[in-house]
């Protein structure tokens, strides 16, 4: 059997007002255009990025994605 919490009437004490400072949820749907593409990998590389994936709990291809965003975005200066 579960613990009940007891609540009382007591005094909470200082209380401070934080501004909201969450995004709309709108904002929080991000999608961006993408193209679907071929790609042949190296087998030790296809492993490399599925065992990345795998141990941080996210896809490869993701991973891959976001790779290539960032050596774009870098060169592309």
């Amino acid at each position: 059997m579960k613990k009940k919490t007891k609540y009382t009437d007591e005094k909470i004490g200082k209380v401070k007002i934080v501004k909201d400072f969450l995004p709309k949820p709108e904002e929080l749907v991000f999608k961006e255009d993408t193209v679907k593409v071929t790609l042949n990998l190296n087998k030790n590389s296809l492993d490399y990025f599925k065992d990345l994936a795998k141990k941080h709990g996210s896809q490869y291809q993701r991973i891959i994605r976001n790779l290539l965003d960032s050596y774009a975005s870098h060169y592309s200066k």
